[in-house]
């Protein structure tokens, strides 16, 4: 299991990318932290999900 968020799910073995896709957010508009640490977009499809990771996603808002 992984915490996305907050959230326990059932995402090992899965890529940032994959992740993203899923829940159909612009990598774009993000920024991502895996275990305390920002992730490039560089490495987003390259780094992979184990049990036990946590995972913050940031969206960017606009707005004034």
């Amino acid at each position: 299991m992984v915490k996305i968020n907050g959230e326990m799910l059932d995402k090992n073995g899965k890529s940032i990318s994959d992740i993203l896709n899923e829940m159909e957010i612009n990598i774009q508009r993000v920024a991502v932290e895996l275990n305390e640490e920002i992730v490039p977009k560089a490495k987003y499809d390259d780094t992979i999900l184990n049990d036990g990771d946590s995972v913050e996603i940031v969206r960017f808002v606009g707005g004034g």
